[in-house]
């Protein structure tokens, strides 16, 4: 008999982290369906980051253990099943001499190797994640031309271009003008229920995105909420004044007015 498949991407079981004398992750036990879109929320140096390396294998786990799809991350090396875009991944030189073709070809390089051609499959390839974030007319054109958001929409086919089951994307529309974002998150939830790629999405700003996703789960050091949409945004009030110490509520407004939605404290000052 065959391994038991597993319904999760992620399984964190009981994960402790700090640096030196300074805890930033106390027994997060967590555990992220495939097919689910999840935000993970949280205030700054609230250890999202820390539990994104340690998914991602770039920190060695302290206490506590994570699977990536029902296998132990100790033994786990399919890497290329696990895309991730940076909040820094489009900060480069914008004179940086590469189309927009060649900057997601590079996806490739983990399964082809540096120095390999590309054959005509692999051409193909590339051409297809750059039609899935809509950036086919632009393939030939150089990167450092292109805005914000557009860039980071090629970083998001450099990461697909490998057809990962897993997309982690860490506060992705810094830097993307207003009128993008809702293109943006529209674009995430299509690969999320047509290619059925898993994704986690990093952000402050989760009442602009809870239209899009299926789950939240907020981080302060410990995991104070992780359920789906409908059942946080019951409950946000309450916690996002329980993550961030003190009275905070969740401003929404409408997408017709080119407005992001973000915390504000009792006095209106912005949290982001």
């Amino acid at each position: 008999m065959g391994e038991k498949k597993t319904p999760y991407a992620i399984e964190i079981d009981h994960v402790f982290f700090s640096y030196g004398q300074r805890d930033v992750l106390q027994d997060i036990h967590l555990k992220i369906s495939e097919g689910s879109f999840l935000a993970l929320v949280g205030p700054n140096g609230s250890g999202k980051s820390t539990l994104i390396k340690c998914i991602l294998g770039l920190l060695t786990l302290q206490k506590g253990s994570i699977k990536l799809f029902g296998q132990s991350i100790k033994k786990f090396h399919e890497w290329n099943q696990i895309g991730f875009v940076s909040q820094k991944a489009n900060s480069f030189n914008s004179g940086f001499p590469a189309t927009v073709f060649e900057v997601v070809s590079m996806g490739l390089y983990g399964k082809i190797g540096l120095f390999r051609f590309l054959t005509k499959r692999h051409k193909e390839k590339v051409k297809e994640a750059i039609k899935q974030v809509g950036m086919e007319e632009y393939m030939n054109q150089n990167i450092g031309e292109l805005s914000g958001g557009q860039q980071q929409r090629v970083f998001i086919a450099r990461a697909l271009v490998s057809e990962p089951r897993l997309l982690i994307l860490d506060e992705p529309t810094v830097g993307v003008d207003a009128k993008s974002v809702q293109n943006f998150y529209n674009m995430l939830r299509k690969l999320n229920t047509e290619k059925k790629i898993t994704l986690i999405l990093v952000t402050h700003d989760v009442g602009a995105v809870t239209e899009y996703i299926t789950d939240v789960a907020c981080l302060n050091k410990c995991l104070h909420f992780h359920g789906d949409t409908h059942e946080f945004e019951e409950k946000q009030d309450e916690m996002m004044s329980t993550m961030y110490g003190h009275d905070v509520r969740v401003i929404t407004h409408n997408h017709d007015h080119d407005h992001h939605d973000h915390f504000h404290d009792h006095d209106g000052s912005d949290l982001r």
